[in-house]
């Protein structure tokens, strides 16, 4: 029978939930959440087991290979039932359409908060910041040096900086009680981050609008002086044009 629910985690701690039931613990060990894993993010297509003894010993396959990868799939699919991992032919991961996978919900968390950005829709950027933040914030196999590992864990670096970005742009146009949160957020960017202006841009546009003119010229000045010695350049327009406002008494978000 087809799972009703059925929710994956793979940033941070590999988590398996089938309509209820914790399943991550019956994988064989670290070559079984490699193989979920790898089978999570390839699940609309089907792949051999040739190409599965490649994914988990690159260079080095056992010396029955063939015999590995099809004990490993037999234990993996009575941890997570046959319903899921089929049993002959290609392999394949067939999820249930309402199947919520992290990875997959911090993408689509992102892209919603960058659209809600461009509209100034502030609290739904926040929220769908917020979502994708706390995913990203997470990892994916920080322990592993994979092939096809290390891509996935750079999109998903690239996701927490976009989700701080907006994360903290969204607070800031919410402003009162939440101007404490874009400076928080800004701070992680920056610190994240250090040659992503946006990121001193949105710092120093919360410190003023906070009444911390003068640190949000710190900023300023300490941004020109890390351009300027590793790079030789100094701020774009925008950020010189965000300065003098805020020398002029002024803070607009730019």
């Amino acid at each position: 029978m087809t799972p009703t629910s059925t929710r994956i985690q793979l940033c941070g701690a590999l988590a398996v939930d089938v309509d209820g039931e914790r399943r991550e613990q019956l994988l064989p060990g670290r070559q079984g959440r490699l193989l979920l894993a790898y089978l999570v993010l390839n699940r609309h297509q089907a792949v051999t087991r040739v190409q599965l003894a490649d994914v988990l010993w690159p260079g080095q396959p056992p010396g029955s290979a063939d015999a590995a990868v099809y004990a490993l799939l037999s234990k993996s699919r009575r941890a997570l039932g046959p319903e899921l991992l089929s049993a002959r032919g290609p392999v394949r991961l067939t999820l249930p359409a309402t199947a919520w996978v992290d990875l997959e919900a911090a993408r689509d968390a992102v892209h919603r908060a960058e659209s809600a950005l461009a509209q100034r829709e502030w609290a739904r950027c926040w929220g769908a910041a917020q979502t994708s933040l706390f995913i990203s914030r997470r990892g994916f196999l920080p322990e592993e040096e994979l092939p096809w590992v290390v891509p996935v864990r750079r999109e998903l670096a690239d996701i927490y900086l976009r989700s701080l970005e907006t994360y903290s742009a969204a607070a800031l146009g919410l402003g009162d009680t939440e101007l404490a949160t874009a400076e928080r957020g800004s701070r992680e960017l920056v610190g994240a981050a250090p040659f992503r202006e946006s990121g001193h841009r949105l710092l120093m546009q919360a410190l003023a609008a906070r009444g911390n003119a003068a640190e949000a010229l710190v900023v300023y000045d300490e941004l020109c002086q890390l351009l300027r010695s590793e790079l030789g350049v100094s701020p774009d327009p925008l950020t010189r044009e965000l300065h003098a406002g805020i020398l002029g008494g002024r803070s607009e978000r730019l």
